[in-house]
């Protein structure tokens, strides 16, 4: 694993034996345990920047928490994915979002799959054959330098995966490379995840990459933000 998913369970950790001391009216204790988990929090954020890198396959599990505003219903709300198009996702995870937008462009329409682990995009086509359906395509590539052609797809999204990019910036160049001038972008981020992007830093990182930002579905804790190519 990362060495901030250990600092990250560790904080967790010692957020929930600050509040059974709380529950047993320990209050030192309780304190104790809670500038523990703030530190560990600290560590976490700092290594998360440091040395971004993706959720390890081991981690999975932790995709299927619910997902709040970043639910897939409301990632379609904002992507509009239509019948016919041809849309990438990159860093997938086991599919949460994949097997739902997937659906939304058929039978015309197709979902192109991006991961730098073999192993999510293994539960994604896993996923993809037992939902029946066939118009998934998987391929293993890094995001800052894709094998399509310039103006390849009508809409490009990414869920609490920008942050994991050791070079985010690059990426999003070459998103704005294979996406059609009448495309979007969206973007989603939530705050407990280590490699949280804030909504400004990623505006700023957008513009430069000539993304204009369009709107923003949830606050800016949690957030799925769209943007389309200037």
């Amino acid at each position: 694993m990362r060495r901030h998913d250990w600092s990250g369970f560790a904080s967790l950790g010692a957020a929930v034996l600050s509040l059974v001391e709380l529950s047993r009216g320990s209050s030192l204790w309780a304190v104790g345990w809670l500038l523990v988990a703030l530190l560990a929090a600290v560590v976490t954020r700092y290594w998360s920047i440091a040395y971004p890198a993706p959720m390890p396959h081991r981690l999975r599990w932790t995709l299927l928490v619910p997902r709040g505003n970043h639910s897939p219903e409301h990632l379609k709300r904002i992507l509009a994915p239509r019948d016919g198009e041809r849309i990438l996702e990159v860093g997938p995870g086991i599919g949460i979002h994949s097997i739902p937008v997937a659906k939304s462009l058929a039978p015309n329409g197709a979902l192109d799959v991006i991961d730098v682990q073999q192993a999510m995009l293994d539960d994604v086509t896993q996923r993809a054959r037992e939902a029946g359906l066939t118009n998934i395509t998987a391929k293993r590539c890094d995001a800052r330098q894709l094998p399509y052609h310039d103006a390849t797809f009508d809409a490009v999204y990414l869920i609490g995966v920008l942050g994991e990019i050791p070079d985010g910036r690059a990426a999003l160049r070459e998103l704005r490379r294979v996406l059609k001038s009448t495309g979007r972008l969206v973007i989603g981020e939530v705050f407990f995840d280590p490699d949280f992007v804030r909504l400004g830093s990623l505006k700023n990182r957008a513009e430069e990459a000539s993304f204009a930002f369009e709107q923003r579905h949830g606050g800016s804790l949690s957030y799925l933000a769209r943007f389309r190519p200037m």
